[in-house]
């Protein structure tokens, strides 16, 4: 076999390679979206925000708004005697964020008060905290993330609900909301007057923001919507019995919003960045294929 028919024959196994290795990428991709799926619809009995999709295409405050305040309340509690009076007190103590760069962490520290008479008739075993965070435009939390078992030990379930697309920049993209499922049973029966409090921390990661003059973008994250969730025991089943804290008794957290400011690119540079960008991609390619063809430089012995 001759030097050059060996480069060429380097050089398709190479192509061979790249190609298998795509397609196999390609392939992963798709199984894990599809699981995913799955998974998320095999939870659909649990989560607040599934129903809220199944009645909206996407995520805005006024419908999110209206959804708790007219769709979901008609489920709070119907069928329970009168004097299940719960004064359920849910609270975001402080709202903060954690780390630096694109990749950062919300900090919440949430607190449950409930009234002392009141602790003796909720079954304690039974009772969760479900915490719906909604995120901003040019936010995301990375549903991969968030199903490793190790990192979320104190949760009973939690998901990440409308557009989960990691790739898209901000303008191309949708709202998000993550939800998650607290177990409180514990928590309710040492509960002392001063209630309890619950320390969540939330990874978070930057879209590609549009193009600013001044370099940034700044994305607003308010503080999350809370809910107490019980099943009790009805005159023929267990009924799901939802508590919300009164409007007028929402205490609000030292900082109700965070900012987070995000580097964006600059209009007036955008014509010089294309032309490196697509001049060093070409001088790259090109020398890959240089190299591939011409500098093997091995030779094949007659063994």
């Amino acid at each position: 076999m001759s030097t050059l028919q060996y480069n060429r024959l380097c050089f398709h196994l190479k192509l061979a390679i790249l190609w298998m290795l795509f397609s196999g990428a390609v392939f992963c991709i798709h199984v894990f979206a599809s699981t995913t799926e799955v998974e998320t619809n095999s939870d659909a009995g649990k989560f607040i925000m599934k129903s809220y999709f199944e009645n909206y295409e996407s995520l805005h405050d006024s419908s999110f708004e209206d959804f708790m305040a007219h769709q979901l309340s008609s489920s709070l509690c119907q069928g329970i005697p009168d004097n299940w009076n719960v004064g359920v007190r849910l609270s975001v103590r402080e709202l903060s964020l954690v780390g630096e760069g694109s990749h950062r962490l919300l900090s919440s520290s949430i607190r449950l008060q409930i009234a002392a008479a009141s602790i003796p008739k909720l079954p304690a075993h039974l009772c969760e905290v479900i915490v719906i965070q909604r995120l901003p435009l040019g936010v995301f939390a990375d549903p991969f993330e968030l199903q490793n078992p190790h990192k979320h030990k104190a949760f009973r379930d939690i998901a990440v609900f409308g557009d989960t697309n990691l790739e898209l920049p901000s303008f191309q993209s949708n709202r998000s909301a993550v939800e998650f499922h607290i177990d409180a049973g514990f928590n309710i029966l040492f509960m002392q007057n001063t209630g309890t409090e619950f320390n969540l921390l939330l990874p978070l990661h930057a879209r590609y923001q549009p193009l600013d003059e001044s370099g940034y973008s700044v994305v607003e994250i308010g503080e999350p919507d809370m809910l107490m969730r019980c099943s009790v025991e009805g005159k023929q089943h267990k009924q799901s019995c939802l508590f919300m804290s009164p409007p007028n008794e929402k205490a609000k957290s030292t900082s109700a919003t965070v900012a987070w400011k995000i580097p964006a690119g600059m209009k007036a540079h955008a014509g010089f960045v294309s032309v490196i960008t697509f001049v060093t991609a070409l001088l790259s390619t090109l020398s890959i294929v240089y190299a591939s063809m011409f500098l093997s430089g091995t030779k094949v012995s007659k063994t």
